[in-house]
């Protein structure tokens, strides 16, 4: 009698999409607290990281490891409406709020990083593309950048609510799948592609980021 050969365990988040997740936790607190205690020059860093981390894992969103990826937990209406009425989520990571959550709260950081790089405060400190754009589009970035805060904000609250009633009150082991990559009951189904690729990506990103802001139009000083 053949015996059958035990099931590989795959972690369900690769370890890009953990070291992403942890740098966002760090950077939003530091992105208030620079800006609140008027550190622009290390807000302004934080926003260079918030922008590249994010551009990341939107690409790794589509080129990652399966459950990374969008095709893989953003679904359609009806399956939103049918998980809302009690259904079973076809994903072994994001729900199917979960997963929109998740392309809400990437859009909000794209957002407030990209409306970081024209923003100024009128004495001391200009974003890098602040003279590449008229006053109006400028003042127009000053309030994005502002209610996008405010959105995120509110946002995280929501994010941090959700985990703690299905970590505790649902008993799904989210914060330690989180940290480890699996957890009882959080298993992946598949392979996660190596980590080096997502650390290749991030450096290209970062490189056509510092690229692209050196194009930027410099302030002319009139003697």
């Amino acid at each position: 009698m053949t015996r059958a050969k035990p099931s590989v365990a795959h972690p369900l988040w690769d370890i890009p999409t953990r070291v992403f997740h942890w740098l966002i936790v760090c950077c939003l607190p530091l992105a208030w607290w620079s800006a609140e205690e008027h550190r622009y020059d290390l807000h302004q860093w934080i926003g260079y990281s918030v922008l590249v981390l994010v551009a990341t894992r939107i690409v790794w969103g589509f080129t990652g490891s399966r459950h990374s990826r969008f095709v893989d937990f953003l679904v359609g209406p009806g399956a939103v409406l049918s998980y809302l009425r009690g259904g079973r989520a076809s994903s072994a990571g994001h729900n199917p709020l979960g997963g929109w959550s998740v392309v809400l709260l990437l859009s909000l950081l794209l957002l407030q990083a990209v409306s970081g790089l024209f923003n100024s405060d009128d004495v001391l400190f200009s974003g890098p593309l602040y003279y590449w754009a008229d006053t109006g589009f400028r003042d127009a970035m000053g309030v994005v950048h502002d209610v996008a805060f405010n959105a995120l904000l509110a946002l995280v609250c929501l994010h941090i609510f959700a985990v703690l009633y299905h970590q505790f009150r649902l008993k799904e082991n989210l914060v330690q799948a989180m940290l480890r990559g699996s957890a009882p009951g959080r298993e992946g189904r598949a392979r996660p592609v190596a980590w080096w690729w997502a650390a290749l990506l991030l450096g290209l990103l970062a490189l056509a980021l510092w690229w692209g802001l050196e194009q930027a139009p410099k302030p002319s000083f009139v003697f």
